[in-house]
């Protein structure tokens, strides 16, 4: 499914085609990126595991009938995922307890990095979002990731300083409200 689009981007749901598990896989087992995820946990180790990471976004947000997920990230010129964006609701403090704050994110494959993708993707979810009503969502960043941090300052985003109140460790925080 579709979630939004913009002239070079399409977001979309992460399907279990080989092509999206290669990059699901190629993504989420780099130490480069998930030293940012939670300082590495979670990072995968074999390529079938990518399937189970798909199927537990799917069920994990299906609930929310597409208005929160983990989504592909897609130029419209090369065919394949650059990354995930993310909106979602932000765990307490145990990590997964959700509370009723949202988050938006995006992991970028390496060579996806530096193009502008995880800016424009995460513009295109929050428009929709804050099209609901919603009137604030987070971004929540660890610390010495600069890419992150200039991706929600370039999103508009406010930085509140740190904050451990969510995910049980302290993290950057941004905010960006409603107009």
């Amino acid at each position: 499914m579709m979630i939004a689009s913009t002239d070079r981007l399409l977001v979309r749901d992460w399907t279990e085609t080989p092509a999206d598990l290669d990059r699901v896989y190629d993504i989420y087992s780099r130490n480069e990126v998930m030293r940012w995820l939670g300082g590495g946990k979670g990072r995968l180790t074999d390529p079938a595991e990518a399937r189970e990471r798909v199927r537990s976004w799917r069920d994990r947000y299906e609930p929310y009938a597409g208005r929160w997920g983990i989504w592909a990230i897609e130029p419209r010129d090369s065919g394949r995922a650059a990354g995930s964006v993310l909106l979602k609701p932000l765990p307490g403090r145990d990590g997964v307890t959700p509370t009723d704050d949202l988050e938006v994110g995006w992991h970028l494959h390496p060579d996806s990095q530096g193009h502008g993708y995880a800016t424009e993707a995460a513009r295109a979810v929050l428009d929709r979002e804050f099209a609901t009503g919603t009137r604030q969502v987070y971004a929540v960043v660890m610390a010495g990731n600069e890419a992150s941090m200039a991706v929600a300052r370039r999103l508009g985003m406010t930085h509140l300083g740190v904050r451990s109140d969510w995910y049980g460790m302290d993290l950057e925080t941004f905010v960006l409200r409603a107009e």
